[in-house]
Formats: C-alpha cells, sequence, structure tokens
C-alpha cells in the first residue's frame, strides 16, 4: 500500500533532491539512505539490462600475497560528471559515467608488502567536498578524500587527482594510533571519512582480540581545507569522573582500547551532527577487566560536527562479550509514523535486530524492551543481566537453535551437526561465551553487517539483507595456551586470538557439517522489506544459490552467507549484490519475487550504485571478491543499463525462470543427493 498523499509529497521532496545529487555519498545521501531517484528501470523492464561499460582498476597486479587479503567493497559516487572509487590498496580512480572510461588515477604507491592489514586491505569508498569560498577553477576547490590502510588521510584536486598541497603534508595527514602497534595494519581506515561543513570526520579499523590494552578507538576530526586537527572524541573514559558516569565500574580508569567507528558514519548536514556507530571494546569475548555496561561502545553516538562533543547516545548492547558491534551506518530518515514524518536514526546490527530511534534525542520510535538473558558466564565474567530489544521491527535473523535443528545434505552430515550442537551451549541471543564452547547466533559477521540496508520514501520501506549462520566461540584459560601456537592446533579452520592481558584466549569457528555446509538450516542469505510506520516485515526472500559452490554448478535455493548492501531506486527495484555466487540480482521492491540476474566476472560482495547520465540510468557494481568469503578476486567495475540498438555487450546472464536451467538443476541435485546417500552409507559400514 503506498503512503497518503502527505508522505508522496514528502517522498517527491526528497527524490527531487536526491537527483540533484545524483549518489554524491558512498551511502547514496549523507544519510546513507541508498536511495536512487533515477527511474528508467522498472520490473517491467528489468529483464533486460545488460552489461554496457567494464572498467578495470588494475590492482591485480598486486602480490599474490596481498591479493589474497584483499577485499573489493568499494561503492563509486558520481559528483559533477565523474564517477569516483578506490580499489582495496588504496589506489583512486576517476570514471567517465557513460563509458567506463578512466580520466584520471592517484596512487599513493601502498607498500602492501610491508604491511598485514588486520582486516584485510580494503577500501569502502571516497568523499567529493567543495570550496565554497574558492575560485571553481582553482587548484582543490573541488577535492577528493580517502582514508588508507596505513592509517593516513589523503585529499586530491578532484579535476586531475593531484594532491592538495596544503592539506597536511602534500595532501596527506598522517592519522596518529597513539600508541606503538604490535604489527603494521593493526590500524586501518577503512570506511570513507565524512564531511560536516569545514570539518572531515575519520574512524578506524582495529585488529580484534589481540590484547586487552589495544588502539584506542579514537574519531578525528581535521579541517577539511588544511589538515589542522580539530577535536578527537575517544568513546571510552580516560578519567575517573566520566568513566563512572558511562558506567565503566572497574577499580582503575579504563585502559581498553577499541570501540572505534570501523563502519561509515552519517551526517544531518542541517543540525550540525555527526552519526557514530562504535564497536566493543577490546577484547570481545571477555569482559571482566570492564565491569558495567561501558556506555559509548556498541552504541550510536551523535556528535556535534563542530565540537566532538556528545548531543545523545543510545546503547545497543551493554558490557559485548560477543563481537556485536555495530557494524552499519546510521541510516538517517524521514519515515512516514503514525500519521505524521519523522526524523529518525535507523541503526542495523549483527544480532538482526532494528533500532529506531529519534534524530533530535535518540530517544526510540518504536518501543525497546530490556529483556533478561543468559547468565553463568566464564569465571571473572560481569554479564548484564538484561539487554535491549525492541518490540518492531520483529528480528530479521535467527537465534535459537537445538541439536534437532541440526541440518545436513545426507543423514551423516546432519548427524555430525547435530552432535556439535548438543556439545555446546546454546540458550539463543547472548549466551555467554564458555570455556566448553558457545555457540552464537546469529554469528559475528551478522544478522546485519555494514552494507546495511536502504530505505525508500514513496513506500515507506526499509530494505534489509541479512546472514543465518553459527560460530560455535571457546575460551581457553591462560594457563593452558601453548606459548606457540601452530596453524591447526585446535583444528582446521579455526582462528586462535591471545587476547593478551585477559584470563583467556579465544578460538572461534563457522559452524559447518563435514561437507562445508552450514549446520543451521537454510536460507542462509535472505533480503528483507520492511514497513517503517507498522514496523512489519512485508516480505522476506532467498538471497543466492550455491551454484558457485555446489560441484556441476548446482543452483539449490539455500542463500548463501553474504557480504554488501542493498540499493532501491525510485523506479521500484531493489538491487543487490553481496551473495558468493557472482550475481547482481534484481528484486521488485513491492513483492520480493526476483526478477533478473546479471552475471559477474568475479564475487560483488560491494553494495551497487545508480544514477542517471545523458538520460539513462546505469546500475553499478565492483566485482572484485572478498578475502573471507574466498569469492574470485578481481578488478572489475560494472555497469549495467536497458538495453538499446546499438549496445555491443550482451547480459553475462539471462533472466530467470528458465526451464532448462532449472531441470539441470533439479537433475543435478538428484544425482548429487543420491551420491552423497551412498558415501554416508559407504561410510557407516566402513565404521563398523
Amino acid at each position: 500500500m503506498r503512503a497518503p498523499f502527505l508522505y508522496v509529497f514528502l517522498a517527491t521532496a526528497v527524490a527531487a533532491s536526491a537527483q540533484a545529487k545524483e549518489w554524491s555519498h558512498y551511502g547514496g545521501d549523507a544519510g546513507g539512505t541508498r536511495f536512487a531517484a533515477a527511474e528508467e528501470i522498472t520490473p517491467q523492464n528489468v529483464s533486460r539490462l545488460a552489461r554496457v561499460w567494464t572498467a578495470r582498476t588494475g590492482h591485480l597486479s598486486a602480490s599474490a600475497n596481498a591479493l589474497d587479503r584483499s577485499k573489493f567493497q568499494a561503492t563509486p559516487i558520481l559528483v559533477d560528471g565523474r564517477l569516483l572509487l578506490c580499489t582495496p590498496f588504496n589506489v583512486m580512480i576517476a570514471l567517465d559515467p557513460g563509458t567506463g572510461r578512466e580520466l584520471w588515477q592517484y596512487d599513493l604507491k601502498l607498500a602492501t608488502d610491508d604491511i598485514d592489514p588486520a582486516n584485510g586491505f580494503n577500501c569502502r569508498g571516497v568523499t567529493h567536498w567543495r570550496d565554497l569560498r574558492a575560485a571553481p577553477e582553482s587548484p582543490c576547490a573541488a577535492r577528493v578524500l580517502m582514508g588508507t590502510n596505513d592509517h593516513r588521510l589523503i585529499a586530491v584536486d578532484a579535476k586531475d587527482g593531484t594532491p592538495c598541497g596544503g592539506f597536511g603534508a602534500n595532501g596527506v595527514v598522517a592519522v596518529d594510533p597513539e600508541m606503538d602497534l604490535r604489527w603494521p595494519g593493526e590500524f586501518q581506515i577503512t570506511s570513507p571519512p565524512v564531511i560536516a561543513g569545514d570539518v572531515v570526520v575519520v574512524g578506524s579499523a582495529i585488529g580484534d582480540n589481540a590484547r586487552v590494552e589495544a588502539p584506542r578507538g579514537t574519531v578525528r576530526a581535521f579541517d577539511v581545507r588544511t589538515g589542522a586537527p580539530k577535536w578527537a572524541f575517544d568513546p571510552i573514559p580516560r578519567d575517573t569522573r566520566t568513566a563512572a558516569v558511562q558506567d565503566w565500574r572497574g577499580a582503575a580508569v579504563p585502559v581498553e582500547g577499541h570501540a572505534n567507528v570501523w563502519a561509515a558514519m552519517s551526517v544531518d548536514e542541517a543540525r550540525g551532527l555527526v552519526f557514530l556507530p562504535t564497536s566493543s571494546p577490546s577484547p570481545d569475548f571477555f569482559g571482566g577487566l570492564r565491569p558495567g555496561d561501558n556506555r559509548y561502545a556498541n552504541s550510536v553516538v551523535a556528535l556535534e560536527a563542530a565540537t566532538g562533543k556528545v548531543r545523545w547516545a543510545f546503547q545497543t548492547v551493554h558490557h559485548d562479550v560477543w563481537d556485536y558491534d555495530l557494524p552499519a551506518q546510521p541510516m538517517l530518515a524521514t519515515i512516514a509514523k503514525d500519521g505524521a514524518p519523522r526524523d529518525v536514526v535507523i541503526q542495523l546490527t549483527k544480532m538482526g535486530l532494528v533500532f529506531v530511534l529519534d534524530r533530535e534525542t535518540g530517544a526510540p520510535v518504536f518501543a525497546v524492551e530490556e529483556r533478561p538473558v543468559p547468565q553463568a558466564g566464564a569465571e571473572g565474567e560481569t554479564l548484564s543481566p538484561t539487554q535491549p530489544f525492541p518490540v518492531a521491527p520483529a528480528p530479521l535473523a535467527r537465534s535459537t537453535i537445538k541439536p534437532s535443528d541440526a541440518w545436513g545434505i545426507t543423514p551423516f552430515d546432519k548427524g555430525a551437526c547435530e552432535k556439535r550442537i548438543a556439545g555446546a551451549r546454546a540458550e539463543g541471543l547472548y549466551t555467554p561465551p564458555t570455556e566448553g564452547g558457545t555457540i552464537l547466533f546469529p554469528f559475528t559477521g551478522g544478522g546485519v553487517n555494514w552494507g546495511g540496508g536502504a530505505y525508500d520514501p514513496a513506500s515507506n520501506r526499509l530494505y534489509v539483507n541479512v546472514n543465518n549462520a553459527l560460530h560455535l566461540i571457546a575460551l581457553i584459560p591462560r594457563a593452558k595456551v601453548p606459548e606457540k601456537v601452530g596453524e591447526d592446533e585446535y583444528g582446521e579452520d579455526v582462528e586462535f586470538a591471545r587476547m593478551r592481558g585477559a584470563p583467556y584466549a579465544m578460538t572461534r569457528q563457522v559452524l559447518l557439517s563435514p561437507l562445508g555446509l552450514p549446520c543451521n538450516p537454510p536460507p542462509w542469505g535472505q533480503l528483507h522489506a520492511i514497513d517503517m510506520d507498522s514496523g512489519a516485515i512485508a516480505w522476506t526472500s532467498t538471497l543466492g544459490t550455491t551454484e558457485d559452490l555446489a560441484p556441476l554448478g548446482l543452483a539449490l535455493q539455500t542463500g548463501t552467507p553474504n557480504v554488501g548492501g542493498p540499493l532501491v531506486t525510485s523506479g521500484g527495484v531493489v538491487f543487490i549484490g553481496a551473495a558468493m555466487d557472482r550475481y547482481l540480482r534484481a528484486f521488485d521492491a513491492q513483492s520480493g519475487r526476483e526478477l533478473w540476474q546479471g552475471r559477474l566476472p568475479a564475487g560483488g560482495q560491494a553494495t551497487p550504485m545508480s544514477y542517471t547520465w545523458e538520460g539513462r540510468q546505469y546500475v553499478v557494481i565492483a566485482a572484485g571478491g572478498h578475502s573471507e568469503l574466498n569469492t574470485p578476486r578481481g578488478d572489475y567495475v560494472l555497469a549495467f543499463a536497458v538495453r538499446r540498438p546499438g549496445d555491443r555487450a550482451a547480459p553475462w546472464h539471462s533472466v530467470l525462470d528458465q526451464p532448462g536451467r532449472r531441470f539441470s538443476s533439479m537433475l543435478l541435485g538428484a544425482v548429487l543427493a543420491v551420491g552423497l546417500l551412498g558415501f554416508a552409507l559407504w561410510r557407516r559400514r566402513a565404521a563398523r
């Protein structure tokens, strides 16, 4: 049902503003709504989309070691006739929006062989700023800014990519981690800076679980013209008085690090506010040394952009020991609620919970309840007895599992998963980590991750993709941790973290069957639409197939783990890559029906964007793969548009509902199931 006239009028005004900006920010606009006013592509003609140009960034020339740790998560922006983006190795590139032809390139020559980035080589986007005091054609009157894997802030001229000499040292500001790093790459800047007035603000990505006394999660602001420091905000208090106010109850002033802002921030220019999604204090899985709720960590924090002063804060997880930091850009939307427009902050979380907050005060717009959660954590732990749960919307991801819920493609597979689930503690959301092993559901990749969501002001709907997977977390008492830990000390595909300074180390693994499939039942990836007036889920669709994961290209409709976000257009189409099967997909925004797939040459773990250029709507996505999902690497930027006479490029994959393809998948599925069943029976007989 479409919104009433008042809301349609409001939506039209918002859309007109967006049309003028044409995806000028990483999230489409400064509030990250990922809404494109372009309306040429509709559910009726989306089946005619074709690849119309392809650009290559050249970053595949990096060393094999660097490529193995790279993630191409960039979303381009379009400003002044240039598509602007960055590669995982911090090369800034400007492309022609109609052809993909490179206009300029800036390469800071990142020393990829000298650093080991904790979060992989990554650059999600760049930021554009225009100096209204300067003559339009003067050097760096318009500039592009980028954070780097070696914690620098770069500014170049938007016209030609030359460094802005008046910014820092020849266009470079070194961001000080404020302490010695244990290794080069422990401290990075991976999300795009944000700009409010004359201030540019950056967060940081910090290596998890290495130590208690880790680099601080300080958010820093600089003069956007000169690079001079303006203010700094550390979410963790460093004196007794503020520690008490923020509910840090330790005997001493906190020495913990992190609570950093690694995801994208948002800006309300009219209110002069910057919105931060903060993370958990160090280390992630033990908090006994930091009793209390640890406020400003795991929080949406609204800062005054000019001063860095806290206007308000809302904590989504008290005393986090689950790595449930805020992964997504706080979305600034004007929703239709209870008969009137309402300026809100929509915060999506790894738990699959959606918090909707008043933008002026931080008060919940949909009620939030403090509910009891599992207790009896590890020795020395100080858990919060309750956690905040929104009454609406309903959780977008599952959080409970029993041994009988175990899933497998064969009885052997299912039985192995059932045994592993039965052997761990699993009491639902916020079950604390233990020595015997605890299941985190959703796992630490979400629910929702950094891709966030998209909001359509005309339909008043929010679109969000989620993961459904399990992590098995185990704490290891310090006395039982060997001095040297080999790669397979705790088992294949098990992550070990020493957590120096804490009484425990930690292991973490995704809970998979012997055949490498998730132990929880599918769907493993989903796309949701939410009505933002009632909070009701309007529809849910499965996201992704096993086509690029299973033998013989078997395309089971299970959904897959996914990384990257959606975009919604004025034409009524939701576009998303994210899944592990190398497709850009289009869904009907009204019904959730999947309408089209565009084949990608590499993993599409990036958020797409859309714009109109010279009368034609384009949908653009970076396809370069993801080190942790192990999707195929590439250096592609691809543009799709409605096919026209004279277009040379054909679609890389035709629309869905091909009987031949579906029959082939069914046949292959039957053959594979019979083969796996035979294998399981043979294994059982051999075991006897």
